[in-house]
C-alpha cells in the first residue's frame, strides 16, 4: 500500500468512526473565545555570541559588525576608526515571542530566535539582552539567555555540508521578562463571545445554553460568529468561569472534501453524499525502450561504422472497471467503492473532480 493511500485511508476511517457516533457536547471555551482576551506578538533584534566558529561571515553581513560596535560603544568600549572585527562567533538574529493575555510585569515568556545573516549554526550560543517590541513600537519584554537548538550541521573543507533540522534557529524557554502589561477585557459591560468557526446552529445553541443557565434574555446572537451576553451582578470572574464550562452540542460541519494536490491526500467529511452516478476507472501505461543498432562495414570496404537508434513504444491499458454510486451514497460506501478499484491518490482526485463537475458530489471540493 502506498504511503499516501495509507494516510488517506487512515483519515477516512477516523472520520467514519466520528460520523457513526452522535454529536457530543463541547464546552463553550472550546468553541469560542471572549473578545479582547488574546495574546500579542512581539519582535526584536539582537546578537547571539559564543558560537563555535559558525557565526556570521561579517564581510557579507555588515549589520552584524555595526550592531556589535554600537553595543560595545554603549558599554564603554571604543573600537578604533577603520577597524572592522572579523568575527566568527557572533550572529545577528530576529527574536519572536507572544505576550499572553493578562501577562504582568515580572512574568517570564518563551522566545524563538532565528538567524537573519549567514550563520551556519546557533548551537551553543547565548542571546545578549535585547528588547522586544509590540506593533505600537513600545517595549513590552526583555529577552536574554542560552539557546536550545535541536538542529545539527556539519561542513567539510571541500564545501560539502549536511544538516539535520534547522541549526540556525532555536528557542529560549522563559527567555524574556515582561516589562509592561497590556490592558485586557473591559471590567464591566457586555461579554462578547466569538466562535472559532462561523455556524448559525452553534450560535443559536450557545444562546439557548446561556439563557438556560443565567435566565432568559441573557444572550443574543449578533451573527453566525458573535454572541453578546449580559452578565449578572456580582463577581465577573466567577461568571466567566461558569460561562466557559457550559456544554453545547455544536452544529454539524458543512459537507466538504479537502484534496491536497501535492501529496494526493484526500479527506472527506462525514456529511458528504453522492447522487446516482456511474464511474469508469482505468489506467494507461506507456513504456519507451531505446536500442542502438550498429552497422559495421567489412574489413576491405570503404564504408564507415554507423549507429542507428531504434525506439520501441508500447502501451498497456488496464481493464477499466465501472462502479455505481446509488442515490444518497454515504461516506462509507464511497470509500469502499474507490478502494475496490485500487485507485491511486491522483485517480481519487480525478474521480472527485469529475463527480463535482457532473453535479453528483454533494459537498464543497477544496483543493489546497
Amino acid at each position: 500500500m502506498r504511503p499516501n493511500i495509507a494516510l488517506c485511508l487512515l483519515a477516512l476511517t477516523g472520520l467514519l468512526a466520528l460520523s457513526a457516533t452522535p454529536a457530543r457536547a463541547e464546552r463553550i471555551k472550546d468553541l469560542a473565545q471572549v473578545a479582547g482576551v488574546r495574546g500579542n506578538p512581539l519582535v526584536g533584534y539582537g546578537l547571539v555570541v559564543g558560537l563555535d566558529g559558525s557565526g556570521d561571515r561579517t564581510s557579507q553581513t555588515p549589520f552584524t559588525v555595526q550592531s556589535l560596535k554600537t553595543m560595545l560603544d554603549q558599554l564603554g568600549v571604543t573600537i578604533p576608526p577603520g577597524v572592522n572585527p572579523q568575527l566568527k562567533n557572533v550572529a545577528a538574529v530576529a527574536i519572536q515571542a507572544e505576550l499572553p493575555a493578562f501577562a504582568k510585569p515580572g512574568q517570564a515568556i518563551d522566545v524563538t530566535v532565528s538567524s537573519i545573516g549567514n550563520a551556519g549554526s546557533l548551537r551553543g550560543g547565548s542571546l545578549l539582552m535585547a528588547p522586544l517590541r509590540g506593533a505600537d513600537g513600545q517595549i513590552y519584554a526583555i529577552a536574554q539567555g542560552t539557546l536550545v537548538v535541536s538542529g545539527l550541521g556539519a561542513a567539510g573543507r571541500d564545501g560539502s555540508r549536511i544538516s539535520v533540522n534547522a541549526p540556525n534557529g532555536g528557542s529560549i524557554p522563559n527567555g524574556a521578562i515582561v516589562e509592561r502589561a497590556v490592558a485586557g477585557a473591559a471590567p464591566s459591560g457586555l461579554v462578547t463571545l466569538n466562535l472559532h468557526e462561523s455556524d448559525f446552529t452553534t450560535a443559536a445553541r450557545i444562546v439557548s445554553a446561556v439563557d438556560g443557565a443565567f435566565g432568559g434574555g441573557s444572550a443574543h446572537a449578533v451573527d453566525g460568529v458573535t454572541i453578546e451576553v449580559t452578565p449578572p451582578a456580582g463577581d465577573r470572574i466567577a461568571f466567566l468561569a461558569r460561562l466557559e464550562t457550559l456544554d453545547v452540542s455544536p452544529g454539524e460541519a458543512a459537507a466538504k472534501v479537502i484534496v491536497n494536490a501535492r501529496t494526493g491526500t484526500v479527506v472527506m467529511g462525514g456529511q458528504v453524499t453522492v447522487l446516482p452516478a456511474a464511474v469508469s476507472h482505468g489506467s494507461l501505461t506507456v513504456s519507451i525502450t531505446e536500442n542502438a543498432q550498429v552497422s559495421q562495414p567489412n574489413e576491405f570496404g570503404r564504408g564507415s561504422t554507423v549507429v542507428t537508434p531504434q525506439s520501441t513504444v508500447e502501451t498497456h491499458q488496464d481493464g477499466g472497471r465501472m462502479f455505481l454510486f446509488a442515490g444518497g451514497t454515504s461516506l462509507e460506501s464511497i470509500v469502499r467503492a474507490v478502494n475496490a478499484v485500487g485507485a491511486a491518490p491522483g485517480d481519487i482526485v480525478a474521480i472527485l473532480e469529475a463527480l463535482k463537475r457532473a453535479g453528483a458530489l454533494r459537498a464543497e471540493l477544496e483543493v489546497i
